[in-house]
């Protein structure tokens, strides 16, 4: 099975491309072969699945590679999705205006404290945290005159705060962690993780300090996170601190993603400290000294697979508590799964014999991981499909709900580059480059497979399928996306195999291209010297030969339009709802900072409200969606290394 074969015409892309293109691209029934990949890895069955009660029949065939994806997913997402629906049924729907709080009025309910083992000592001293998954520590960043430089409404409305709180002179004392907020009970996260493909051993939150739980009325969990708030155990031999610039990033490219439809922790507010912090940007021994920033991040759990890890990797009495972190996992954050053996029994055959049966519905873990893995594939097809980069896709950063997590290094894709990677640290071997993203996130889901195993929470099997099924669902996601940013009924292998490659030799803007390709016209009489205008504007300084080459692309996507008998009209709103005209480019996020480095926080305002309607044309706004100027491929607004 392939995850992205697209890049089939080896002859026409630059030889330094054709690894990354040829192993890093193509999900095997073997692991990617990868130079880290483990010596004796999972083997990947033959998977046929069905519901075991009566009258229900093992699929008989795939659908073939041109053809839609199937209307119906037999996955325990897609049962387990009816029994979300109806929890939320019994909520009654009720669409009432609701009370607008203030800060004090917020429902803390701290249940991770709560509920799972925490570290005796309160101290930030830095030391190898034992038998605990959190640390409870207090902000400590020393602040001076902090002013509030952005926040979001969307974000407030999940905590139904009234939008006058943000207007409060304590406001920005509160969230630099200078004033604490009443009902909030502070913590550091316990975890480890593989960094660059290598066990790193104990991370933890080194500058993330979880306020707490808070539910709204509608019983959603909501984590408050000061990012860049102080010293913990975790920090190491860091400062716990975070700047301006990278704060600025995380808090644009939160809501960015969430307005494009991805998976995302949010980002509620962002204030200054009103403090110079030490950052050495490139680790090329020049710091310097930048203003520091503090994030209010916010997502139903900062769970990572890292979160795990740490506690399988010390084994002995630390091994029990990754049972006792997945039942806390399962029971607040997956409530279905516990409900599932109410339901029809859930099986799926992974061989030809009755011994290779897995029934989810008998281990809720194996439902769990399978869940795990299938929104993990689907987040990576929402990267891939909008052309995100994520750059560090370390363990640690693979969030358990299938969010997007810990925004440092990342970059859309302007000139079009499989290879692209936007973290400096990882361009000896583009481990995390765009193209090798679907493999990655295969590669993360088997680290977090192995230690369940270890847990002796899953099985053999129970692993293997939970793997396939990142494979399966990642494809069929990706070819849905695909195909509806081509404005087609179905998914046409060769056609989108061949844009892409095009894409790739013309170092095309991906955005910008998918945009104007809804100006196409299903016209087969349209002159060869007029087929390319609409795409004029993308397609710069390429000679006759690749002009030709785009033609030839073209006249055949156009038998495709003209075959589906779509109106232009009609199929040009469906591809710019799927399309972005706007999405946060690197160069974007920089001249934002670099006004609120002066202390004007203006343009970090404008551009929140522009990614907010990322498929709207928004008139007056169309500088937001041009091509990157020169300055923006300078390091430092292009690529960033890991350091904030």
């Amino acid at each position: 099975m392939q995850i992205l074969s697209h890049f089939s015409s080896k002859a026409s892309l630059p030889s330094s491309l054709l690894p990354s293109l040829t192993s890093a691209l193509i999900f095997r029934r073997r692991p990617p072969n990868f130079p880290f990949y483990p010596s004796t890895p999972f083997k990947f069955p033959t998977l046929a699945c069905h519901l075991s009660s009566a009258g229900h029949s093992p699929q008989q065939s795939a659908a073939p590679m041109d053809s839609p994806p199937p209307p119906t997913e037999a996955s325990v997402e897609a049962v387990t999705r009816d029994l979300r629906n109806q929890s939320l049924a019994a909520d009654g729907g009720n669409n009432a205006p609701r009370a607008r709080l203030k800060l004090e009025d917020l429902n803390w309910d701290n249940s991770f404290v709560r509920e799972l083992p925490g570290d005796p000592r309160t101290d930030t001293f830095p030391r190898e945290v034992l038998r605990a998954c959190f640390t409870k520590v207090t902000p400590s960043a020393q602040v001076d005159d902090p002013q509030l430089v952005a926040w979001s409404e969307l974000v407030a409305e999940l905590f139904e705060l009234d939008p006058q709180e943000f207007e409060r002179p304590d406001f920005p004392l509160l969230f630099s962690g200078a004033s604490p907020l009443v009902g909030s009970s502070p913590y550091a996260q316990c975890y480890g993780g593989h960094q660059f493909g290598m066990w790193a051993g104990q991370l933890g939150d080194g500058r993330a300090i979880t306020l707490g739980e808070v539910l709204n009325s509608k019983s959603e969990r909501w984590e408050m996170q000061l990012k860049g708030a102080g010293k913990t155990p975790y920090s190491r031999f860091a400062d716990g601190l975070a700047v301006l610039r990278s704060s600025v990033r995380e808090f644009l490219c939160s809501e960015a993603m969430h307005s494009l439809g991805i998976p995302t922790t949010r980002a509620l507010c962002l204030v200054t400290t009103g403090k110079l912090v030490t950052r050495d940007m490139f680790y090329d021994g020049n710091p310097k000294e930048e203003p520091g920033a503090i994030v209010c991040r916010v997502a139903p759990s900062f769970l990572r697979f890292g979160s795990y890890q740490i506690h399988a990797s010390r084994e002995n009495e630390d091994l029990a508590i990754v049972r006792t972190l997945a039942d806390y996992t399962i029971r607040h954050h997956f409530p279905h799964i516990e409900n599932m053996s109410k339901s029809e029994s859930l099986s799926f055959s992974t061989g030809n014999d009755e011994h290779s049966v897995v029934d989810l519905t008998s281990n809720k873990y194996a439902a769990w991981v399978v869940e795990v893995a299938e929104r993990t594939a689907s987040l990576v097809a929402k990267w891939q499909g909008v052309g995100f980069t994520h750059g560090v896709l370390n363990t640690d950063n693979m969030s358990i709900l299938g969010l997007t997590i810990d925004y440092g290094p990342f970059g859309f894709l302007d000139a079009f580059d499989p290879s692209y990677t936007p973290n400096t640290t990882d361009l000896p071997g583009r481990r995390y480059c765009f193209a090798n993203q679907p493999d990655i996130g295969l590669w993360n889901i088997m680290q977090l497979t192995r230690t369940l195993s270890s847990a002796e929470l899953i099985n053999e099997k129970e692993a293997n399928y939970a793997m396939e099924r990142y494979g399966t669902r990642f494809m069929d996601d990706y070819q849905a996306i695909m195909t509806k940013k081509l404005g087609l009924p179905k998914y046409v292998k060769q056609l989108i195999s061949k844009l892409l490659n095009n894409m790739a030799v013309d170092k095309v803007d991906y955005t910008n291209f998918f945009r104007l390709l809804s100006n196409i016209k299903a016209d087969p009489g349209i002159p060869d010297e007029e087929l390319l205008n609409p795409l004029k504007a993308v397609l710069l300084d390429i000679g006759q030969e690749r002009k030709e080459a785009w033609i030839s692309w073209v006249r055949i996507y156009i038998e495709e339009l003209s075959a589906s008998g779509i109106p232009d009209e009609e199929r040009k709103a469906s591809m710019n709802a799927v399309n972005p005209k706007y999405v946060l480019r690197n160069y974007l996020c920089q001249s934002a900072i670099d006004a609120a480095e002066q202390g004007d926080f203006g343009e970090v305002q404008r551009v929140l409200k522009v990614m907010e309607r990322p498929f709207d044309e928004q008139p007056g706004m169309e500088k937001y969606a041009r091509l990157p100027p020169a300055w923006a491929y300078r390091p430092g607004v292009c690529m960033l290394s890991c350091s904030s």
